[in-house]
């Protein structure tokens, strides 16, 4: 086993990585950007290492200060967490080099699932079903390939994931725009702007499969999580078990995804993301060869520490868990704190951190990257923690993630916990009926401020400013006039240029 880890992250889930790694007896080792020279990924570390400026692509995606850092650290392996260099076959690529074990998969594996076409054709060959697609390597084929898959279709990255280049076309007239859109925000992202097309599948749940496979060949799933609740194809909500999935069907499920980890023969903890027709089919989505952001739900609900099984993975021990005995208990709801205002057009809001107080009690965890001084900068994603909780059932956990919602007090930014809580006592939600588009089908009515007091014009006005950004979003949202880099609300863009021409 190992002595010293390096993880090559930020944020709360280096914090929560760096608590197993000490559970298991292994020194912890953080680095760390100009900006997040305080922050507390770093004071929980043994020794932390700065990597550069500000930026993620000067410090953070520095895989040379990554690997100089381990070395120096002396640390045996990487463990890089989620996001940034995590699904960079470049980084285990460079770990192999300098003889450091990287936590996670190979480079080759990670390699074939990361080209999406690739791995839905590696996925189609191993018996997993995919969703209908093709090639749109020009708009001429993009035409070809549309028309055999008939309206509406997607327009997807091939390089990456995340929602990022994602656009929903749904007659041949807007074709050509959302191609256009789709590679030019693939590009920036991802340095490939190669997109594919797939059939769109209505309505469909976001269903996925927890994989955890060793170098010796043993494969299980830890069951499904329902990721649904999504705002720009970005997951905000997610629990299990999924509300609408027998024991059959997850069964089934789980046995397509240990087969599709075989195939590439992929060791590690992984993510075999599904679309769940209205029909009960499903279709193979992606995989994400790291830890997911939700994994705490399946921990809840398995009582295995997925990270404590990447570590005992990558130092070449078994995954001593059978199928037969994969048990889970009641269930696990978890959302994503952030620092953003949503009754602006979800705007971020970045600063410092006032005063803090988390909730706790039977069932909560709170894993968090944050404390009452600290700075939420404006340089990366805008997750302050992840707040999930357990309960003996689906009801229980609700209300126990209400109650958590309600003791959360963060002052000095904006978040989206009253957001959250609107989610979660909406009806639709309670009662499981809910689909990806769930928070674009409700937005005004999950983003308009509440207020205290009669209420006046001035409370009125900003009701409507909130309803006219929530459709102004949602519209844009549906159009793909969106581009994962937009910052700026569409009335809070409108009354700063109203300043600027006076």
């Amino acid at each position: 086993m190992f002595d010293k880890v390096l993880i090559a992250n930020r944020g709360e889930i280096a914090v929560r990585i760096a608590r197993t790694l000490r559970d298991m007896g292994i020194s912890p080792v953080a680095v760390y950007s100009e900006v997040d020279r305080a922050a507390l990924h770093v004071r929980l570390a043994d020794e932390a290492y700065p990597i550069g400026p500000a930026p993620a692509a000067e410090s953070y995606l520095r895989i040379d200060r990554i690997i100089d850092a381990a070395r120096r650290a002396g640390a045996q392996a990487i463990h890089p967490g989620y996001g940034f260099l995590s699904e960079n076959p470049a980084l285990p690529e460079a770990c192999a080099q300098a003889g450091i074990r990287f936590i996670g998969p190979s480079a080759a594996a990670m390699r074939r699932m990361g080209n999406k076409p690739e791995a839905r054709a590696a996925m189609a060959a191993a018996g997993v079903p995919v969703v209908p697609g093709g090639p749109a390597s020009s708009i001429e084929e993009a035409r070809r390939t549309a028309a055999g898959l008939g309206y509406p279709i997607m327009i997807k990255a091939a390089a990456g994931g995340g929602g990022k280049g994602m656009r929903m076309v749904e007659r041949e007239a807007d074709l050509a725009g959302a191609w256009e859109s789709a590679r030019r925000v693939s590009g920036q992202a991802f340095g490939d702007d190669t997109v594919y097309l797939e059939k769109a599948i209505v309505r469909p749940r976001h269903v996925e499969i927890q994989v955890l496979a060793d170098e010796h060949g043993h494969t299980v799933h830890l069951f499904e999580r329902d990721c649904s609740i999504q705002r720009r194809h970005q997951k905000v909500i997610e629990e299990t078990p999924c509300p609408v999935a027998g024991p059959d069907l997850v069964e089934r499920m789980g046995e397509v995804a240990v087969r599709g980890a075989k195939a590439v023969g992929y060791a590690s903890a992984g993510t075999f993301e599904f679309l769940l027709g209205e029909d009960g089919n499903f279709y193979f989505l992606e995989m994400n060869t790291r830890l997911q952001v939700e994994h705490p739900v399946t921990e809840w609900v398995t009582g295995v520490d997925l990270v404590r099984e990447m570590v005992r993975v990558a130092a070449g021990e078994r995954v001593e868990l059978a199928q037969e005995h994969i048990t889970r208990r009641g269930a696990a709801i978890e959302c994503r704190i952030y620092a953003e205002d949503p009754a602006s057009g979800f705007l971020p809001s970045p600063g410092v951190i006032t005063a803090l107080s988390s909730p706790q009690g039977p069932g909560v965890r709170d894993d968090s990257g944050a404390y009452a001084g600290a700075e939420v900068p404006n340089h990366y994603d805008p997750l302050v923690s992840k707040l999930s909780v357990w309960g003996a059932d689906r009801a229980m956990a609700i209300a126990r993630m209400k109650r958590a919602l309600g003791e959360y007090r963060i002052q000095g930014i904006r978040t989206n916990l009253a957001f959250h809580e609107r989610v979660l006592a909406h009806p639709d939600f309670v009662e499981g009926r809910y689909d990806t588009g769930f928070i674009g089908a409700h937005l005004e009515q999950l983003v308009a401020p509440s207020f205290d007091g009669a209420g006046g014009d001035g409370n009125a006005l900003a009701a409507a400013l909130a309803v006219a950004a929530a459709r102004a979003a949602a519209e844009r949202e549906t159009s793909g006039e969106l581009d994962a880099g937009d910052t700026l609300s569409p009335w809070v863009a409108a009354h700063r240029a109203r300043l600027l021409r006076r």
